[in-house]
């Protein structure tokens, strides 16, 4: 077994997932604003090493996916928040994209940029302590797309951004993202998600990335939210299921949904009944954001310093997730 196929399965392992505590300042400005607290670097490192310093760090959250501001401060311990995310027995990763800007020859499209310079920035990343990174690359769904240009341009940036991550000794996510912003169906989000994945298996071969040392980190496969019909979430898993069993070579060890902007309860609901139907050899957990953090951060909203009220909520969270991943989770378990 190579390290990072050790590395990737430890992270998601006994149905730990990955805490996306990567947003941008100006990302993470307009959720602290949502609650009517200041986005000061002070209130964004409490509000994230409260989250990073909870008790189920250890059993649930295997690893955590930083943002550049916040792999380079120090806890209120003055360690280095990798760590404090080490010493709480998970794997400190770090984001590596510069955002999506618009795709020339295609101007209602996105492409991810970040690769001029990447691999000195991957080489002072790894020296901080991260282990693993992640990259997103991001379609759109309507009549016209995503396009072939978009398409086989985020593939190919996703594959080149893999092959220097794993040349600098760590774990990149791989995640392509279909939006599920649209009036799309869910056997239109079937078709063009499993395109995607495709093309984006067929550049990490050319470029001679280690599949085995890779986590995806895919769209559950959902109608758009202005689509007249709502999916039910069996459908959502068997879609889901049967999209990546055609999709992702059987070297892959592990695949970590993102929420794509279900509530908590669906993000939660769906993964539980995608790993109710697992018949692969996938390992099918979770990588969320505000699908892991929101509650806890209203909660804190109320009163900065109630950290372990915080905690409580986001250990909670966190545990009704990785019971997801286990295919183990009810509703009866909510609070």
């Amino acid at each position: 077994m190579s390290e990072l196929n050790n590395i990737a399965l430890k992270i998601l392992e006994k149905g730990k997932g990955i805490l996306a505590a990567d947003e941008s300042t100006g990302t993470m400005t307009k959720r602290l604003e949502d609650v009517n607290v200041a986005s000061t670097p002070k209130n964004r490192l409490l509000f994230r090493e409260t989250l990073f310093s909870s008790s189920c760090m250890t059993k649930c959250i295997g690893g955590v996916i930083l943002y550049d501001e916040t792999i380079k401060q120090k806890s209120s311990e003055k360690n280095m928040i990798p760590e404090l995310i080490s010493k709480m027995g998970s794997y400190p990763g770090i984001k590596v994209d510069t955002g999506a800007k618009v795709l020339s020859g295609s101007p209602d499209e996105k492409i991810t940029e970040g690769l001029d310079g990447l691999r000195e920035r991957l080489q002072e990343y790894y020296q901080l302590g991260a282990k693993f990174t992640k990259w997103r690359g991001v379609y759109n769904i309507s009549k016209n797309f995503p396009s072939k240009l978009s398409i086989h341009a985020n593939a190919n940036a996703l594959a080149r951004y893999s092959a220097l991550v794993q040349e600098c000794d760590m774990v990149p996510i791989v995640e392509p993202e279909v939006l599920m912003d649209g009036e799309h169906s869910a056997k239109e989000c079937y078709e063009k998600t499993s395109e995607v994945i495709k093309k984006c298996f067929e550049e990490l071969i050319l470029h001679k990335v280690d599949l085995k040392g890779i986590i995806l980190k895919p769209n559950m496969i959902l109608a758009g939210n202005k689509y007249k019909d709502k999916t039910s979430n069996e459908e959502v898993a068997k879609l889901t299921l049967e999209c990546l069993k055609n999709s992702v070579p059987s070297e892959v060890p592990g695949i970590a949904f993102l929420y794509g902007g279900q509530s908590e309860l669906e993000a939660t609901e769906n993964l539980n009944l995608i790993n109710k139907y697992n018949d692969t050899n996938f390992i099918m957990s979770y990588s969320y954001g505000r699908a892991l953090q929101q509650s806890a951060l209203k909660f804190w909203s109320e009163d900065l310093n109630d950290t372990k009220g915080t905690q409580k909520v986001f250990n909670h969270r966190a545990k009704m997730n990785t019971l997801a991943a286990q295919g183990k989770w009810s509703k009866d378990l909510e609070i």
